[in-house]
């Protein structure tokens, strides 16, 4: 969920911090690498760049084990330096759980991807500009469905942050604007339909399936839907924006999530989105013929994701500069940036900004981090 930065009051400025944490990796071979020093250099671009506070990143490789290390600050009022395995809110990485969802759905034959969202939401998306009698939820999914995205539409002042949305009324929002006029557009609103079919057909929310079906069967204790509380749960970095790059930073931890639903409201830690990504590309949550439709992918509009991404069934493949791809999701919410995924190998890497990247330089680097991840050597 790319958003954009929000208006906020001032805050003092403070002296930059360039601190690195890490944790060692567990039971580690011989060979592997232990010092991770691209890692280290691209994490420390982030933060002594004043591009975010603070970052983490985790790498979980199936023959070398785990290692993490955090940079910066995690709180800019105390100077509590950045810490490994805290919860942040991730964003549109909650688009790759929805899918998964519906896919589940999809191998029960409870639903179809070319079933129409007027087959399980009759008369919901029905103007002169959108016909929901034409738009199936495989095109949901894959963003091809020609819907807006209603976040373009959202006011973020200060009365927003804590009000609550309604599904129904942000796909109303976006039922309201242009047409975007390009055959591939990245939408929110399509994942907030896919998570009222998930309710239509299950008779139970997103959030209910997701728990079921990924969140206690893979044992992701730091995952969960926050719904109407505006605080994060258990230890947790602050969240910052600003109003441009030169601007001081403002907390923005605390917000009602329901904006995002089904598209971009769940909360996690790096170590549950590498054991989410690694058990859903290894096969363990959908069946192979599934698994196969959700990585088919077509081109992504760089403008609203990266230059090279293509785009799955809630799935962004992306190539490494070592050769091969890595494929995961990125999310963006005021205060927090997170992107994660698999690439070759079954190496998985998890990438936590206690900042959403407000730049094009501020996401490369972002991305950096996970290029040095996944194309370090063993």
């Amino acid at each position: 969920m790319r958003l954009p930065p929000l208006l906020a009051a001032t805050l003092a400025a403070l002296a930059p911090l360039t601190l690195l944490t890490s944790a060692p990796a567990e039971a580690a071979p011989a060979a592997c690498s232990r010092d991770h020093a691209a890692v280290r250099r691209a994490l420390d671009v982030l933060t002594a760049s004043n591009e975010t506070p603070g970052v983490t990143v985790r790498i979980d490789d199936p023959r070398c084990g785990a290692w993490s290390a955090a940079s910066g600050r995690a709180d800019l009022a105390t100077g509590r330096p950045m810490a490994t395995g805290e919860r942040t809110r991730v964003g549109s990485i909650t688009k790759s759980f929805t899918a998964t969802v519906v896919l589940g759905l999809a191998a029960e034959h409870r639903l179809s991807l070319e079933d129409t969202v007027d087959r399980w939401l009759p008369g919901l998306v029905r103007t002169p500009r959108y016909d929901g009698r034409r738009i199936t939820v495989r095109s949901l999914l894959r963003h091809t469905s020609g819907l807006p995205d209603y976040t373009d539409g959202l006011p973020f002042d200060a009365a927003s942050r804590w009000r609550h949305y309604d599904a129904r009324e942000l796909v109303a929002l976006a039922l309201t604007m242009d047409p975007p006029g390009k055959a591939w557009n990245y939408s929110s609103t399509n994942y907030v339909l896919a998570g009222m079919i998930v309710r239509k057909v299950t008779g139970r929310g997103i959030e209910d399936e997701t728990t079921r079906r990924i969140l206690r069967p893979l044992g992701l204790r730091g995952t969960y839907w926050p719904g109407d509380r505006t605080s994060i749960r258990g230890p947790h970095p602050r969240g910052y924006v600003r109003d441009d790059e030169d601007a001081p930073w403002t907390d923005h931890t605390d917000q009602n999530m329901t904006f995002g639903g089904a598209a971009g409201a769940l909360v996690s830690t790096t170590r549950d989105l590498n054991r989410f990504y690694t058990a859903l590309l290894g096969g363990r949550l959908l069946p192979p013929r599934l698994l196969a439709e959700m990585r088919t992918t077509v081109a992504a509009d760089p403008d609203r994701v990266w230059p090279g991404a293509r785009f799955g069934l809630g799935l962004i493949q992306t190539p490494l500069t070592c050769g091969g791809t890595w494929t995961g999701h990125a999310g963006g919410v005021p205060g927090f940036g997170t992107v994660a995924g698999v690439g070759p190998g079954g190496r998985a890497v998890a990438v936590s900004l206690n900042a959403d990247p407000d730049s094009l330089q501020a996401q490369t680097h972002m991305l950096d981090v996970v290029q040095a991840a996944l194309c370090e050597r063993p």
